[in-house]
Order: structure tokens, then C-alpha cells, then sequence
């Protein structure tokens, strides 16, 4: 056996990728943090409702639009989209380090190999939540006054 080999490689991979995505995740709550809190974000429930009118194009008032807004705005910077990629690579290095020390030290894979995939299930489905909010993007009006 020469070197660490396809597992080890993507093992080392998936590490580096993790940490490269940790670091944009507290770059992009450091920025979240420092942004000063919307009136309507303090109240429960009011993101979902303010994004339920959205999609339906129901009447909103002016603060409603710019914490909708920013909403979108924050869903959809790429920074954002670290959060679900340092889950997915936590998921990926735990598979691949699992299969790397099978390759290494012999044996079969089993289902405590694959927990990883748990992890990498959930991050697809951050990521889609994160893309259906910033999709309303174009669908935010601009003034109450255009609302229908």
C-alpha cells in the first residue's frame, strides 16, 4: 500500500473543505451579529408570516417589506450557503475517514460507516430551505403601495 490513497486523500479533503467552511460560516454570524435587530424579528412567528405573504402576494406594510428583505438578502449571500456545506463536509469526512481506516486496518463497512450520511441528508435540506427564501427575491414589492 502506497501513500494514504483514495480514502485518505478525501479524508484530508474533506477536513480542509470543513475548515474552510467553518471559517466562512463565523465570518458570515460576525456580520449577522453586527447588523441591528429588525422591530419584526423580535416577535415569534414573524418570519414564516412575513414570507407567507410573499409567496402569496398578499398586502404588507413597509416594515414588513424591509424585514422581508432582509430576510432574502441574508438567505441568499453565499456565506449562507457555508452552513450546510460545513454539515455536508463533517458528514463526508466521517465516511470517508470510516472507509479509510477499513482500507487500512481490513474489515467490511457497516451502518456505523454510513452515520456520516445523516449529517450530509440534512445539509441538502438547509440548503433547500436557504434557496427557496432567497427565490423571493424578485417577488418582494418594493413599496406597499404595489402590493396587489
Amino acid at each position: 500500500m502506497k501513500g494514504i490513497e483514495l480514502w485518505g486523500g478525501l479524508t484530508v479533503l474533506a477536513g480542509l473543505m470543513a475548515l474552510t467552511f467553518v471559517a466562512c460560516v463565523f465570518v458570515y454570524i460576525r456580520g449577522l451579529e453586527r447588523r441591528p435587530p429588525a422591530a419584526l424579528g423580535e416577535q415569534v412567528g414573524a418570519h414564516k408570516a412575513v414570507l407567507v405573504k410573499v409567496r402569496k402576494g398578499e398586502p404588507m406594510s413597509q416594515e414588513e417589506i424591509d424585514y422581508a428583505n432582509e430576510l432574502v438578502s441574508e438567505a441568499g449571500s453565499p456565506l449562507a450557503y457555508a452552513i450546510p456545506a460545513v454539515l455536508f463536509s463533517m458528514g463526508f469526512f466521517y465516511v470517508v475517514g470510516c472507509m479509510y481506516e477499513l482500507q487500512v486496518h481490513g474489515g467490511h463497512p457497516s451502518f456505523r460507516t454510513f452515520v456520516g450520511g445523516i449529517p450530509m441528508l440534512t445539509s441538502m435540506n438547509i440548503f433547500g430551505q436557504l434557496h427557496r427564501v432567497a427565490r423571493l427575491k424578485n417577488r418582494v414589492p418594493t413599496s406597499p403601495a404595489l402590493v396587489a
